[in-house]
């Protein structure tokens, strides 16, 4: 009964143990990540990571701009070389290969335009998220090459997931950029964001960049879609509760009704 409900919203999971074993450990992984963030171990690129003069001088490092650029370079060529290698697929292949794209390229350009950078990031850790972008991008598309021929869903969510991923690319593009313009050129002091839904929620990008991924699984409408974005959602509320606690450190004024990442809720 449960099985064939799901089929009415999902192709059949293909004959991959290399799909099967990433689903796992794709939900597996980045719910531990989000966890990880309440605990308060943070990602080395997080503006809460804090480590030591001696471990920062034991390792190699890189500038905090380059190495943002490594962290989305690899898997924005991935979805780009897509429409090469796999060049006669259906639209909805086509859909979730722009989709990856399009998110990984609008990285790229904060990166070059948007976000201010300061510092350095440990070129190891870099490195190693950099790889779980591409190969995160990398089966999600070759996931959604193996279901071509499969039974298709009989509910179609192709079109609504990519409005949905449309609104979800918008809304974290204009927060990321009022995020940005926090500081003026020079400051380096924190401030509250204020702005958008930053005046309901501390973590509003956050929001949207779930929905990024709900828009792409709803696209994609296969079994690696589905537990990647409920694994990016178990992260990022994680880091949206971490980073609510952060600035309720920082800040004895921060609004006691602002929430975490849903407006009223959450």
């Amino acid at each position: 009964m449960v099985m064939s409900t799901l089929l009415k919203f999902l192709y059949p999971p293909p004959p991959s143990l290399f799909i099967t074993t990433m689903s796992v450990i794709s939900v597996a992984s980045l719910a531990n990540a989000g966890f990880s963030e309440i605990k308060g171990k943070h990602m080395q690129y997080s503006k809460f990571f804090v480590s030591s003069k001696s471990e920062n001088e034991k390792k190699a490092r890189i500038e905090s701009k380059k190495g943002m650029l490594l962290l989305y370079s690899p898997a924005f060529l991935a979805g780009l070389a897509s429409f090469a290698i796999f060049p006669n697929e259906d639209l909805r292949f086509a859909l979730v290969s722009s989709a990856l794209t399009i998110h990984f390229f609008k990285r790229v350009l904060e990166v070059l335009f948007v976000h201010k950078y300061s510092g350095s990031m440990d070129v190891e850790a870099t490195t190693v998220i950099s790889f779980s972008y591409f190969l995160s991008t990398v089966t999600m598309i070759y996931g959604q090459h193996l279901s071509q021929g499969l039974p298709e869903p009989s509910i179609d969510l192709k079109y609504g997931g990519f409005i949905i991923f449309l609104v979800g690319i918008i809304g974290n593009f204009c927060h990321h950029y009022l995020l940005s313009n926090l500081r003026n050129k020079g400051e380096k002091e924190y401030k509250i964001p204020q702005g958008g839904l930053f005046n309901f929620v501390i973590c509003p990008h956050y929001l949207f960049e779930i929905l990024v991924f709900v828009g792409v699984s709803c696209i994609s409408q296969t079994l690696y879609s589905i537990s990647f974005t409920l694994g990016t959602m178990f992260y990022l509320m994680g880091r949206s509760i971490a980073t609510r606690r952060w600035y309720q450190s920082k800040f004895d004024d921060f609004p006691k009704d602002i929430k975490a990442l849903i407006p009223y809720i959450f």
